[in-house]
């Protein structure tokens, strides 16, 4: 890689740091604005090899982010929509339940579903409860806490 790349590629790293960024050609005028020139394919190039993906920001927007960005992303919606839905959580032997008020278990289960939380294997949603099924493994009262901190979390 050349000295010049990866001087790109570092302010490319820093721009969609610093602001939301949504399409190639904004990162192409921020990249102009900033001393850099390089045209749309190299910019397209750059994603690519940078392992960019695209994550909605706090605005609504989807902005380009580092790899990775993409689960925290999810995992801090899991969070809201815990905090929003969630009454309580309790745990059987080998079962999740996560109890809302009527009408929110579906939204919450989806929020679960998107999330790909690691420690889930599946939920189903009733009126006003969802059943979450922990991974192979995974150990339902282990489940449980892990998902009431994010109701702790909001409690603070």
């Amino acid at each position: 890689m050349t000295a010049h790349r990866r001087e790109r590629q570092g302010a490319i790293l820093r721009l969609i740091r610093e602001r939301e960024i949504s399409t190639q050609a904004e990162l192409s005028a921020a990249l102009h604005d900033a001393g850099y020139d390089a045209v749309q394919t190299t910019v397209s190039r750059d994603i690519a090899e940078l392992g960019l993906v695209k994550v909605r920001a706090a605005s609504g927007r989807r902005v380009y982010a580092p790899a990775g960005a993409a689960d925290l992303d999810r995992l801090r919606e899991l969070d809201q929509a815990i905090r929003r839905w969630v009454l309580s959580i309790e745990a059987s032997d080998s079962l999740v339940v996560a109890f809302t008020p009527r009408g929110f278990a579906a939204a919450l289960g989806d929020a679960i579903d998107e999330s790909r939380h690691p420690h889930v294997l599946a939920t189903v949603a009733g009126e006003n409860t969802v059943l979450v099924v922990p991974a192979a493994g995974v150990k339902a009262a282990a489940l449980r806490d892990e998902l009431s901190r994010h109701l702790l979390e909001g409690a603070a």
